[in-house]
């Protein structure tokens, strides 16, 4: 009878553990981020200040538009690496097509930046359904088609500029990418709606139901009325104007449209999507997470930059965080087919 209250302690102690250990393996990225903003606190008074805070979500939103539309595509089971060059793209575009339009006489400079806004989703829109087209028609992997688009959009890009910065843009355009509402920098407003309205799209309707069935398991999908090459070709879109919609900003903030702009970004975003949690396997990850991967590599950037760390060592350690994300998503996974 003695040994009862024992038993149960001992029993509670377990459980309690227990409890503790999934809160910590589900929260595991929160809880770094969090150590890593209370020591920054300390080591550094000018990281907790609002200037500050605001920079890095307004830094975090040229990758973070892409990285959201690139989580539905890695859900889906596919990737892109071509979106650093659409962003390069993008700006070529828009520069040359106000320039092109505001010198023949056609139309003033301020409509003609317009026009050029709207071909540039245009093109990008293009180039994401020619990426899923090939996808699907021919299924080939996604990584080897937007491998080989990488270069020839980058290509494009270099041509269409002749390998110089396209500058005839309208004064007004300078405030997409640096401009600000209530103090707050209008591309972290655009980042947090980009957020918003894939967060509803992939937690809230059918279609978010449907990417999250064809990364899990394809055939199966299309067994259960999925069109799946529907579903595939317009992830494949959407983080194309997305890549577009990153490309005008950046090219908004320094006033001119460069082949330059965009490179190496695809591992910046591909890093804060899987560092969210998202499985490079398909059909598993959240919106929620990319964000907080965003935030977390965002984060990590500026405390690395108010240290005075190397810029050679920031890149080991970008390297090694992509490199632990990805292990830990595949033991997670392991464990799960193992339940």
């Amino acid at each position: 009878m003695k040994s009862t209250p024992i038993e149960v302690n001992h029993t509670t102690k377990q459980g309690q553990a227990a409890l503790w250990s999934k809160i910590v393996n589900k929260y595991v990225l929160e809880i770094i981020l969090l150590v890593i903003i209370l020591s920054m606190t300390f080591a550094s008074p000018g990281f907790l200040t609002t200037d500050n805070l605001l920079n890095i979500l307004r830094n975090m939103a040229l990758q973070g538009c892409i990285a959201f539309g690139m989580t539905m595509v890695i859900i889906a089971g596919e990737i892109d690496l071509s979106i650093g060059s659409t962003v390069a793209l993008t700006g070529v575009i828009v520069g040359l097509v106000s320039g092109w339009l505001s010198e023949s006489g056609w139309m003033g400079i301020d409509q003609a930046a317009l026009v050029g806004i709207v071909v540039a989703f245009f093109a990008a829109g293009l180039l994401g359904l020619f990426n899923g087209w090939i996808l699907t028609k021919y299924k080939l992997p996604s990584f080897i088609i937007t491998l080989a688009m990488l270069n020839v959009i980058y290509g494009l890009a270099a041509v269409v500029s002749k390998g110089f910065p396209v500058t005839t843009l309208p004064s007004w355009y300078s405030v997409i990418g640096s401009g600000k509402i209530w103090s707050i920098p209008i591309p972290a407003i655009i980042l947090l709606l980009v957020f918003a309205v894939v967060f509803v799209i992939m937690n809230h309707t059918k279609f978010g139901r449907e990417v999250y069935a064809v990364g899990g398991n394809p055939e199966s999908a299309r067994l259960s009325g999925i069109h799946v090459t529907r579903v595939k070709i317009i992830c494949m879109v959407a983080v194309q104007l997305c890549a577009a919609l990153s490309g005008i900003l950046v090219s908004s903030q320094v006033m001119s449209g460069s082949f330059n702009f965009g490179k190496g970004w695809e591992m910046l975003v591909i890093a804060a999507v899987i560092i969210g949690g998202t499985s490079l396997m398909g059909g598993i990850g959240k919106v929620w997470g990319t964000f907080i991967g965003l935030i977390f590599l965002g984060v990590l950037i500026n405390a690395m930059v108010l240290l005075n760390i190397n810029e050679y060592v920031q890149y080991i350690v970008r390297g090694l965080l992509i490199l632990i994300a990805v292990l830990i998503t595949a033991i997670q996974f392991q464990k799960k087919r193992a339940r």
